[in-house]
């Protein structure tokens, strides 16, 4: 998702108050982005409702392959056009928001809010560690991207066997990949900003942060949500 070697010994540039600067406005952005999806799911669900269920499938599923698009889009554009990589971020929070309100029908309200909370708090504690940690985390986004690489393949390989118990499984290995990712992206940004600063767009970099972030969360979201609706569904 970006040009930069974070093995490379190299003089950090950045005083530490610069560094929370940083940091800050990364997480504000990420924040900013799971409010509007939230948002989004919200009014989907009520004001919205009516125009939805009459929305074409042709449609339903353009909605489903744009975020891919969008998140290419900002990984390339995010240093060269901050502005526009901010918008393509917000209009991705919109439609995983959408999203998220035709996966909600299928869960209680309890259910969706311990999912939330429970992400919340894994992805708080591992991207505080991710930060704050004096170690490089790199090797860690190599081996859970590996991994991703191999759960995908396994979970559209299961999308066809349609076996729910391998489906509850696959969760909580998602769950273990992706907030291990959390740590080793907040840790990767960090280390980014502190090396190649003052040769990047600080705000295209913390754009860049937020959307690697926000991707993080949103899947353990929904990993942990479909292992807590799992009881509920074999009722």
């Amino acid at each position: 998702m970006n040009n930069f070697d974070t093995n490379q010994e190299r003089r950090q540039i950045r005083s530490i108050s610069d560094t929370n600067s940083f940091l800050t406005k990364m997480y504000a952005l990420m924040g900013i982005a799971v409010l509007v999806s939230a948002l989004t799911s919200y009014l989907t669900m009520t004001v919205f409702r009516s125009a939805v269920m009459q929305m074409p499938v042709a449609m339903m599923w353009l909605i489903l392959l744009v975020p891919f698009a969008l998140s290419m889009g900002i990984s390339f554009k995010a240093n060269r056009n901050p502005a526009a990589s901010f918008i393509m971020l917000m209009i991705l929070a919109v439609i995983y928001g959408f999203e998220f309100a035709l996966i909600a029908g299928f869960y209680t309200g309890t259910q969706l809010t311990t999912a939330f909370v429970s992400s919340s708090a894994v992805f708080i504690a591992m991207a505080a560690f991710g930060t704050f940690t004096k170690k490089d985390l790199t090797n860690w986004g190599s081996y859970f991207s590996a991994a991703l690489f191999g759960f995908f393949i396994a979970w559209i390989v299961n999308m066809f066997l349609h076996n729910p118990t391998i489906t509850y499984i696959f969760s909580f290995i998602g769950v273990i990949i992706f907030t291990g990712l959390v740590a080793s992206d907040a840790n990767k940004m960090k280390m980014i900003y502190n090396n190649y600063g003052n040769q990047v767009s600080t705000n295209g970099l913390a754009i860049l942060g937020a959307l690697q972030l926000y991707l993080d969360f949103i899947n353990i979201f929904l990993f942990i949500l479909e292992i807590f609706g799992y009881g509920n569904n074999n009722n």
